[in-house]
């Protein structure tokens, strides 16, 4: 490699035995230390960590750093200046020398700031020096998102917050009197109910006294578990809950079944889980059997996981961010996806065993009537109950702007026939010389359309830098590309399948393809490129200008944007990107998911969301073309 060449950021990562799961960013050095690094110092930690290798161009051209020890006591000068950056996270061991034919990087690894920890932020007011990581690289966080991190990093729980003006005429009674009931049914003898309405909800963390002020009254918990429709709008202006059926293969019907807040119930908690539990286990093709307290008798541990997910999302759910709760039910998986951030490192959440609650209280009126286990076992229980039916595992993603989480959990095989079938097409003999946890990868890349560093640590018990060398194995051979870099790396088979050829044998059968002949995504006739509603047609490209013109556009006028380009016709995540010119992985988390999730956008494959040709119109364009969609090229 000379320094005419891009680097491989990988190289230097595995080099220092770092991994592709931290996110990446190059900085020139030519005349020191970057003003932009504190910028991207406080972005990573308060995301997912990251690393900075300075020395390295925007284009990734090595210009090397001049005096490293200068630049290294300068970091470290200004990283323990508390005037200039809230926190130091970083140790000896996060700054390294690497050499290089083009000179010497100097890569810094700044760590996942926690919970406690943040807002990271420079200056002295994190309401104006707080930023934060997206696809798109740094960005200033509004005052709202200081707020939630401030909420987060607070001793006290969220829940526990006592409603001014908020009394017991504002629960819905009747709610409350049916929860007694479950826990006399689930703990006979439990003393608490021997204690009055007020002291039951006392007891449960629904009702406090702040010893501090003296100001008695109701809490946020109590307030979401039992209120009425009208005092949960009051008093939590951003609540939602919203249960969608996806079960039709009619790509008009938008769902088979929906429960939402609708004005016909009262869309408190407690009600929506004892609606929405039923529901998600109602036609489960495993042996369950109902005791009298709907819990219980007979339950399968695909059952517990699936009451665990649903409870998981209701007691980690930042109830002031945006969307509100969706559970959504397809015929091959369960999506259970809330407002909010993860509030351990991902690690730490693959580690199991260690919870950290955003609202306590809420866990606990669960847990006292068996809908929910011990701290730290939710995701313990989701793992279990889907490897009990060797299904694939549960697959946790997390977005910003806005922040949500999402759990997904799919009824497919973790090896289905099919797509064995489909590779050994494809590889031939030479798919037998692959590792366990390669044949792992490819079919993850088959069935889930892409699969990237932190699903395989989902899947596979190995060290994130080992993924790194194991995907970045396979694309040596041939059998993945890689798009992207760092954290935002993805992973797919090739499309269509080349001939590899390795010491002068193919890696797979000559003309052999992921997709066999008839039964490609993208049939004859039927391609998404279709000359009429190619991504380069004019139109498009005129209303998708304003996008490329400004790289900095607000949110709403990019939404507009892309519901008037899905208006009528289907296009796809790389479509959109390339109309818009942004990154498709951003374009999805930060627009297309969250549009698909109010409503806004519809997916062309529902039951599949993670389809490699999954494809996006607006709901005004199925109305007008719903016919044609199905059948002109351009609508796949």
């Amino acid at each position: 490699m000379t320094d005419k060449q891009p680097i491989n950021p990988l190289d230097i990562l595995l080099q220092l035995d770092w991994a592709e799961g931290d996110d990446l960013e190059f900085k020139s050095a030519k005349g020191g230390l970057p003003k932009s690094l504190w910028e991207t110092y406080s972005a990573m930690a308060n995301a997912h960590g990251g690393v900075i290798l300075l020395g390295v161009e925007d284009d990734g051209r090595v210009s090397g750093v001049h005096e490293p020890r200068k630049l290294k006591k300068s970091f470290w000068d200004t990283v323990n200046n508390r005037g200039k950056v809230s926190l130091n996270l970083c140790t000896d061991t996060d700054l390294a020398e690497v050499t290089h034919p083009g000179g010497l990087i100097l890569a810094i690894r700044i760590p996942q700031a926690t919970r406690y920890q943040r807002p990271i932020f420079l200056g002295q007011n994190p309401l104006t020096g707080t930023y934060r990581r997206n696809y798109e690289g740094d960005y200033r966080c509004t005052p709202q998102e200081v707020g939630r991190m401030l909420s987060d990093q607070a001793e006290e729980p969220a829940d526990s917050r006592i409603l001014e003006g908020f009394e017991m005429e504002d629960l819905d009674l009747p709610s409350l009197h049916q929860y007694r009931q479950r826990l006399a049914s689930h703990k006979p003898t439990h003393p608490w109910l021997s204690e009055d309405d007020v002291n039951l909800l006392a007891k449960l963390g629904g009702w406090r006294r702040d010893r501090k002020t003296g100001t008695e009254g109701l809490t946020v918990a109590g307030l979401l578990m039992f209120g009425r429709d009208e005092t949960l709008r009051e008093g939590v202006p951003g609540y939602h809950v919203d249960y969608r059926e996806r079960l039709s293969d009619d790509p008009a019907e938008r769902w088979s079944d929906r429960l939402t807040v609708d004005g016909t119930w009262q869309p408190n908690l407690f009600q929506f889980y004892l609606r929405v539990a039923q529901r998600l286990v109602a036609d489960l093709k495993l042996p369950f059997q109902l005791d009298a307290d709907l819990f219980r008798k007979g339950e399968t541990e695909v059952h517990e996981a699936i009451r665990e997910a649903l409870v998981n999302a209701l007691i980690h759910a930042d109830y002031k961010g945006q969307g509100g709760i969706v559970v959504e039910k397809f015929r091959d998986a369960f999506e259970f996806s809330n407002p909010g951030t993860l509030l351990i490192s991902f690690d730490q959440l693959l580690q199991g065993n260690v919870s950290e609650c955003r609202n306590k209280a809420l866990q606990i009126m669960f847990m006292l009537i068996g809908a929910a286990e011990k701290a730290g076992s939710g995701v313990d229980k989701m793992r279990k109950g889907w490897a009990s039916q060797h299904w694939r595992s549960p697959m946790v993603r997390e977005q910003v702007q806005p922040e949500r989480v999402t759990w997904r959990l799919p009824m497919v095989s973790l090896i289905p026939d099919e797509s064995l079938t489909r590779l050994e097409g494809v590889f031939g003999r030479k798919f037998n010389q692959f590792s366990p946890n390669e044949v792992q990868a490819l079919v993850t890349a088959d069935v889930e359309g892409t699969v990237d560093n932190s699903r395989m640590r989902q899947i596979c018990t190995i060290h994130a830098a080992d993924v790194t060398r194991l995907l970045q194995g396979l694309v040596a051979k041939g059998a993945l590309v890689q798009e992207g870099q760092g954290r935002w790396s993805r992973y797919r088979l090739p499309e269509p399948v080349p001939s590899v050829h390795k010491t002068g044998s193919s890696v797979h059968k000559t003309g052999s393809s992921v997709h066999k002949t008839g039964s490609s995504v993208h049939k004859t006739g039927s391609s998404v490129h279709k000359t009429a509603d190619s991504v380069h047609s004019e139109k498009l490209r005129l209303i998708a200008q304003p996008a490329r013109d400004q790289q900095r556009l607000q949110p709403d006028a990019m939404e507009r944007i892309i519901l008037e380009l899905c208006r009528g016709r289907w296009l796809t995540r790389n479509q959109l990107s390339e109309l818009v010119d942004r990154h498709a992985d951003g374009l999805r988390s930060r627009f297309l998911t969250p549009m698909v999730a109010h409503g806004r956008l519809r997916l062309r494959y529902p039951d599949k969301p993670n389809r490699a040709d999954q494809a996006y119109t607006s709901d005004e364009g199925v109305r007008e073309n719903a016919v044609s969609s199905t059948k002109q090229a351009g609508h796949h």
